[in-house]
């Protein structure tokens, strides 16, 4: 017999972020989520997303065996922003069980349509600013930073529990020994061409990260807003992803595009940090995982970009391409091997074939479902 429950305290949130962990015991490609950075993401004491909206976490189990976990989420800026009454699915994980993923689902589903939603969809794990969308091909690599995974069965389900695709997206991977460099031997060149216009690139100034930050919050804002589900950060949740970023970003691979005083455009590259956190048990900094964290960030191979958006007035001027020059050609002495651009929507054609002219293979994909309730 399956019983749902719902999440209500903090010992039952504990147990739903380590449910993963069990599922995929022995996956070799397999990233545990950092326990103390779900735990903040899940608790509305923590996570500036509460203020504004609502989560609600199950778990499914078989007797007394936790066989699953979803969460049912009513977002009400994304509502407002994109004019919808729908609500989403996130964080879910089942056995190979059709009985067991419809039980969840269905919950899910009526949790939303209780809020009043008419739609609901996913995976979304949390907000669209966060890691979206179901793993459909590219099972063969760890994931990189910030990026779901999943087993192939996932889709099988959700697709037997009434749910029909919504959109895909798109991650490519840049091989360094692969990559078409015309973008970094045209990059002086073109940069000379903006610096005509009055437009220069620059690394971001983690000294002035405030202010850099809240610039790049207005472009980030804009740039995206005509992206499918798309919703803008909050001041307060836009503080707290920049606090959370400035651990591990490297100025190299933040390049920002500014005319006059207003930054215009930017890129943001990360250090693939999965490469580290694939070999910390159960996500658990304590007691060696924190070792492993600080130790091993010079011994990464890859990165991810992340970010990458310019507002519409400066587009098709060549600076998209400049961004991706510049990344690459301060990531060769670092000793990277290669970077994952990731999501693109599928049908961002500018953007897809942009990444493409530098011989990006098109190596994962990613979809979103959803379901009229």
């Amino acid at each position: 017999m399956i019983t749902i429950v719902p999440v209500e305290t903090k010992k039952q949130r504990a147990k739903f972020i380590d449910f993963p962990h069990d599922l995929y015991e022995g996956d070799p490609n397999y990233v545990p989520e950092l326990f103390v950075a779900q735990d903040d993401m899940l608790n509305p004491a923590k996570h500036p997303f509460y203020k504004h909206s609502s989560l609600q976490m199950f778990l499914a189990y078989q007797g007394d065996k936790i066989v699953g976990r979803i969460a049912a989420i009513y977002n009400n800026n994304h509502n407002a922003f994109n004019q919808v009454n729908e609500g989403q699915f996130g964080f879910f994980d089942c056995i190979n069980d059709q009985e067991v993923a419809n039980k969840l689902l269905e919950t899910a589903e009526n949790w939303v349509k209780n809020k009043g939603g008419n739609t609901i969809f996913g995976p979304v794990n949390l907000t669209t600013n966060d890691s979206i969308g179901l793993l459909v091909e590219g099972y063969d690599k760890p994931p990189v930073a910030m990026m779901p995974y999943n087993f192939p069965y996932y889709q099988d389900l959700i697709l037997n529990a009434g749910f029909a695709k919504k959109v895909d997206l798109r991650a490519y991977f840049v091989n360094k020994e692969n990559s078409d460099k015309r973008s970094v031997l045209l990059l002086d060149k073109l940069e000379e061409r903006l610096k005509r216009s009055g437009i220069i690139l620059r690394e971001i100034n983690l000294k002035d990260f405030a202010n850099e930050a809240e610039k790049i919050k207005r472009v980030y804002n804009k740039a995206w807003d005509k992206n499918l589900g798309f919703v803008p950060m909050t001041d307060d949740e836009f503080a707290h992803t920049a606090k959370d970023l400035k651990m591990i970003v490297d100025p190299k691979y933040c390049i920002i595009a500014e005319k006059g005083d207003d930054i215009i455009g930017f890129a943001l590259g990360i250090p693939n940090i999965n490469e580290i956190q694939i070999n910390i048990k159960r996500g658990r900094l304590l007691p060696t995982g924190i070792f492993k964290l600080l130790f091993g960030r010079k011994k990464i191979k890859t990165l991810r970009v992340l970010m990458l958006g310019v507002l519409d007035n400066y587009r098709k001027l060549g600076i998209e391409a400049c961004l991706y020059g510049r990344i690459i050609k301060n990531s060769i002495p670092s000793g990277i091997i290669g970077a994952e651009c990731s999501w693109m929507l599928d049908h961002n054609y500018l953007m897809n074939h942009a990444i493409e002219q530098i011989n990006a293979d098109l190596y994962k994909r990613y979809r979103l479902f959803e379901k009229a309730i």
